[in-house]
């Protein structure tokens, strides 16, 4: 089964992939470096201007990469194989959204919901893509770009997506009124 992204565009996409796109600035200048180098007058002074660009290359770069997977980890959807129809599902999401106090910024009824959690006036919160595909539910979100890109706010977002996978999951009779 091939895996599913969730799709970012224009200045969303550019503001998630902020610290990924400063490490690979800070990597091209390292290999701007890397090419004066040579042209430094001293032979100890061009050693020195190469061993940095060199160490700051890999550290950039290997931070850039850890940044990059663990952000496109975060778009893949995690699917969830429930017990109802993509109506019941819809339902159980839109009760969730509706306890949590989130807003709505999408919706194509029992196909997709796009939900914006903003908790306060100062942060943008987190995005959440929930898709219906029958019994599947396929669930994905990404932190709140305000907060950059840090463990609470990482932590904050799977938080918010075990919330929404737990109400589509839970069969309790209150859940299976709605469908």
């Amino acid at each position: 089964m091939a895996v599913e992204y969730m799709q970012l565009r224009g200045a969303e996409r550019l503001r998630y992939f902020a610290p990924t796109m400063i490490c690979a600035y800070v990597s091209t200048l390292c290999l701007g470096l890397l090419a004066t180098a040579p042209f430094v007058a001293s032979r100890a002074d061009a050693v020195a201007v190469s061993a940095a660009g060199v160490f700051g290359l890999l550290l950039s770069g290997g931070l850039g990469l850890v940044f990059w997977r663990a952000q496109r980890h975060d778009l893949e959807y995690v699917r969830l194989t429930t017990a109802h129809a993509a109506a019941a599902n819809a339902a159980a999401v839109h009760a969730a959204v509706h306890t949590a106090g989130w807003r709505i910024l999408a919706e194509d009824p029992e196909q997709r919901i796009e939900i914006q959690t903003g908790d306060d006036a100062f942060s943008i919160g987190e995005r959440l893509v929930v898709e219906f595909r029958g019994s599947d539910v396929l669930i994905a979100g990404i932190c709140d770009p305000g907060v950059g890109f840090s463990l609470v706010g990482r932590r904050r977002c799977a938080e918010h997506r075990a919330r929404l996978e737990g109400s589509v999951l839970d069969d309790t009779p209150a859940a299976l009124a709605t469908g």
